[in-house]
């Protein structure tokens, strides 16, 4: 039985760091017909269900994963490091002929990352009925941001979960931030802990970044969220807020003195949130583990 099954995506992340990399004002300036000879390169997985399903693992928990994986070279190497970090997937993961998650990720001196993505489009996380018979496998799961997968089918896969008493987490993309608050709040029934960033959160509101303010009870202005479930909202160096029953609670950052790399941070935030929420259910503790481990993803190359 595994403790949580993340479900969403895994990606060959392929990182290139050097000073050709020239960059102004928060954007890298490369010339169309230029080659550009890196540094430092680094390999490695991404994806928002991986790297989740890895934190979570590293904290000594039974962690699987949910995930399409191509046939084509890269998949021996990704089921081959799914192995060295022990994530269940072998009865998890979907093997298609034609897909395919690739990222070329460039870094500057700082850490900050531009990412180009290229994933195969029109996903579905279940294909037949008996894909839900994971789900009795789990005792948790945690929902990653899957922008290509149809909402209507992400809500049945949360449904299902909740009525075998899963206790489920998840996270949104923007896409899904800027719907219509009547499908944010179809997708939130199912939920028990809600795990986005502040900008997100602004999106979801309605309401200007600017203008929100995390320290007081924003569930009162998160109209599709009910105040008995957790909400937690990262602002990256100004810490996380909780939100439940009426309660607000304030995590610092943890300070960094040199970022390698930014990738990853926030799925760092959320494993190590989830994992120690599921160990004991302290909503604070948990926010500074995640707060801990996405200080140690900002120390290393790699999103985990």
């Amino acid at each position: 039985m595994l403790d949580l099954l993340s479900i969403g995506t895994i990606t060959i992340d392929l990182y290139y760091k050097g000073k050709s990399l020239t960059h102004t004002n928060e954007r890298f300036e490369l010339s169309m017909g230029g080659k550009y000879f890196a540094d430092y390169f680094y390999e490695g997985l991404g994806g928002g269900g991986a790297n989740v399903a890895i934190g979570v693992a590293k904290a000594g928990m039974k962690s699987g994963l949910m995930a399409k994986i191509g046939k084509n070279p890269f998949k021996p190497i990704i089921c081959n490091k799914l192995d060295d970090m022990k994530i269940s997937h072998a009865n998890f993961c979907q093997i298609e002929d034609e897909y395919i998650n690739i990222s070329s990720i460039l870094l500057n001196e700082r850490g900050e990352k531009t990412i180009i993505n290229y994933r195969t489009p029109h996903q579905h996380i279940v294909t037949c009925e008996d894909d839900y018979e994971v789900l009795e496998k789990t005792k948790a799961i945690y929902m990653a941001n899957l922008s290509k997968v149809a909402l209507t089918e992400r809500i049945e896969l949360l449904k299902r979960a909740k009525s075998l008493n899963l206790t489920t987490f998840a996270n949104f993309n923007v896409t899904d931030c800027r719907r219509p608050v009547e499908q944010i709040d179809h997708f939130l029934q199912f939920v028990d802990v809600f795990i986005i960033n502040s900008h997100e959160c602004a999106d979801i509101c309605k309401t200007p970044y600017q203008t929100m303010d995390f320290q007081g009870n924003i569930v009162e202005r998160f109209k599709p969220f009910r105040n008995d479930r957790v909400l937690i909202i990262t602002d990256g160096k100004k810490g996380s807020y909780g939100y439940k029953n009426g309660k607000v609670l304030y995590q610092e950052a943890v300070p960094v003195a040199d970022v390698v790399d930014t990738t990853g941070a926030g799925d760092g935030y959320t494993a190590g949130f989830i994992a120690s929420y599921l160990q004991d259910g302290y909503i604070k503790k948990a926010m500074k583990a995640g707060a801990t481990y996405a200080t140690e993803i900002l120390k290393k190359m790699g999103a985990n």
